[in-house]
Formats: C-alpha cells, structure tokens, sequence
C-alpha cells in the first residue's frame, strides 16, 4: 500500500486515559505509523504538513463486532448469493464504516481472507479487517439456517453465510483447523440460540463442554483466541469456564457470569444497537416477524444487564452486529451507551479496550509511537459531546487508516 510521509499540526489531541488535552500537537506519519508526537513543535520544511486548525485529534475507532458480508436479514437467501454479488456489497458496508471513522473491525462470521487481502491492498476501501472466517455451529444451532423443512447439507466455503455447521469433538477440531488454516485473526463459536436463526430458542445452550474446549484448545495452540455468542448465563458461563476470551451480546447474563468475566480477564461485547434498531424499525426494513419477536426477549433485560455489568467492572468493548439496512446505525451504539457509560468510558471501549481484546493494543486504539496511523479529526471535542460523533459527515473532518487518507476537508 503506498504511504505517503506528511505532518498532522496544530492538533488538539485527546487523552483518552483522563480525557486532558493537548494543544498545538504535532504528529508525524510516515510508512503507515506515527513516527513522533511532539506539543508545539515544527516540521521539516519537506515534510507536508496539514493544519488540524486546532482540531481534536483521535485513534481511528474499532469496532469488535461486525458482519461485513451480511447485506440481507436472510441468511438463508445469503447462502445463494454469488459470491461476486456478496463482495461488492460488502465493499459498500466497509466504507460505509470508513467514512465513519472506523478503521479496525472484527468480523464475527462471514468475511474471510480474500476481502481482507483487498482492503490491506487498497482494492476495498475499509477499516481493517479480521475476520474468523465462517462461525462454527452445530446442527440446528444459530449458524444453522436451514428451516425445518430443508435437510440439505450442501455448503460450500465461497458460498456466503454466516456458519459452517460440526457436531462432535472431531469435526469442530476439523473445522477450527480450517478456519486458522484461511488466516483465521479469531475463531467464533455459536453456543446459544439467536435472533436471526429460524429453529432455535435464545435460551438454549449450544456445543458440548468437550466441543467447546477443544475449540479453545485449537485456538490457544494457533496463538489465536475464541469468541462466544452467547446470551444467557448458562451459555457465557460454559465458555468462560472453557477459556474463551470473549462473550458477544449477554443480554441476559447474571452477577455469576460477570464474577467469571472479571476473574477470567475476558470481555463482553454487548451490540446495544442491533437489537433495538430490530425493535424500532425490524418491521418497516422488513425483519421476519419471528426475529423481532426472539430480539423483544432480550432488548429490555440487555439494557438493564448491561448498565449492571459497567458497575460490577465487566470490561465492555464496543461492538454493534447490524445486519442489512441496519449498518447506517453504527454509531448509535454511543447513543445506547450514554446512560451508563460516560462518553469517554464509550470511547475507550471502541479504542483502549477493543485494541486489549484484538491483542493489538500498542498497534490500534492509541496514538503513540510506533502505532499505526490510524488517526481522526474532529472540528468539536467528541469526548464532551457525543453528537459530534454521531454526525461524522459534519464533523469528521479527517480519517487515516494506516497512514492512508480517506477524507481531508481540513485542507
């Protein structure tokens, strides 16, 4: 990827560890990473410089759950797309996030190695991208998207999709060893029902313990790690007590599963918005009616569990899960947060914390030396007023990604 050398100045750059600022910052990217940061200080006359105006200087956000190639609520119709068709929407959905300002994101099933390879090659415009590949379920589990009428097994890898279905220690081994053999950044388990999936309950418990450690097992030996869907305390507890990193949405997890994941050093990765964003609109973007029932059961409990997590300590990194019409709410994960969280406990979830859980946290989620140069400029201080994050194309005045610059009105 060509990276150009040049000189952020006159930035104000925010301290997310206490929210101070710095005034008259001055930032220097060259070959993809911030090479020094220096308070009032000049450039080589060689160097292009871009005036931040007294801008507030960002890290580029992260977000650490996302379905990239999920341009439908039907999974079931996604298995038929061409795969052509699916990467030139996902193209769309990821710059769509670009231009919002993030630019790391972690898949949680769907995306694999070859739209990774064209963002990191500037092909796609996007954040980058890691990806687990298809998420592993078992039959009738919340990867499984056939109705009770289809008994075909038929699946292909380059078939769009959300899952790849094993059943048994050996074939889940089979499947983690695939997915880590295609590149896999993270491996993702589905053990409880879920929204989307047609034959399964929300409180059901999904993967055998035996199935789910050796995930884990085959994780911890490829120096990668396990994420969970998981909703209930029953399901997140048999993770977490296997060793999985983290629990994707926890609605309805109880003080037993925050005691684990405070003890176990795990994280929780709640994606407020996708389960109201499916009760305020799921009927006019055309949700079947059997989604937005199984998401009533958990909006209300993940609102109050999640608030009751913040206060017991729980680590909570930002993630959103928007499936088809839905990307274009991004953001209003922020908004969900703001009444227990403060803004700059949000940011830092979509920083700090979501650089801890990618194993990334001297590369992504910081400015400092050496970090890649993944950087944003505000006209207002996003850490004051929340609605400055929200309304990116009034106020965003500047995303690099690695160096990268896909939006300067700065000048």
């Amino acid at each position: 990827m060509n990276n150009s050398t040049y000189a952020i100045k006159n930035a104000t750059l925010v301290d997310l560890t206490d929210g101070s600022l710095h005034r008259r910052s001055t930032v220097l990217v060259a070959d993809g990473r911030i090479q020094s940061i220096d308070q009032g200080s000049g450039t080589a006359s060689s160097v292009r410089t871009i005036d931040a105006q007294g801008g507030y200087l960002m890290p580029g956000l992260c977000d650490a759950h996302v379905h990239v190639t999920a341009a439908t609520f039907d999974f079931a119709a996604l298995s038929q797309w061409s795969p052509f068709y699916t990467s030139a929407h996902a193209a769309h959905i990821l710059n769509g996030m670009l231009m919002r300002g993030f630019t790391t994101v972690r898949d949680a099933g769907g995306a694999d190695f070859g739209l990774a390879q064209a963002v990191e090659e500037g092909i796609i415009a996007g954040p980058r991208l890691l990806f687990c590949g298809k998420a592993l379920s078992q039959t009738g589990g919340h990867g499984d998207m056939r109705s009770r009428g289809n008994n075909s097994l038929y699946s292909c890898y380059c078939c769009a999709g959300l899952g790849r279905i094993c059943d048994g220690v050996s074939e889940v081994r089979r499947a983690c060893r695939d997915e880590i053999r295609r590149g896999a950044h993270q491996i993702k388990l589905m053990l409880s029902g879920g929204a989307s999936s047609p034959t399964d309950r929300i409180d059901s418990t999904q993967m055998s313990i035996e199935e789910i450690r050796a995930a884990v097992e085959e994780t911890d030996a490829a120096n990668i790690y396990t994420m969970a869907h998981a909703y209930t305390a029953r399901a997140a507890n048999r993770a977490l007590e296997c060793g999985v990193r983290s629990i994707e949405h926890g609605n309805l997890i109880d003080d037993s599963t925050r005691d684990l994941l405070k003890s176990k050093g795990a994280f929780l990765v709640p994606t407020m918005i996708t389960h109201q964003v499916a009760i305020d609109f799921g009927q006019e973007m055309g949700l079947p009616a059997s989604m937005i029932e199984k998401t009533g059961q958990v909006v209300d409990a993940g609102k109050e569990g999640h608030a009751r997590s913040h206060r017991a300590g729980v680590t909570m990194v930002f993630g959103t899960d928007l499936l088809g019409d839905m990307h274009k709410y991004q953001l209003r994960e922020f908004e969900l947060r703001a009444p227990f969280q403060t803004p700059l406990e949000i940011w830092r979830s979509a920083t700090v914390h979501a650089a801890d859980l990618f194993r990334m946290s001297a590369l992504v989620g910081t400015i400092q030396t050496d970090a890649y140069a993944d950087l944003l400029v505000y006209d207002r201080n996003p850490v004051e007023d929340l609605q400055v994050v929200m309304h990116p194309q009034e106020h965003l005045r500047f995303i690099s990604k690695a160096g990268v610059i896909a939006k300067n009105t700065l000048g």
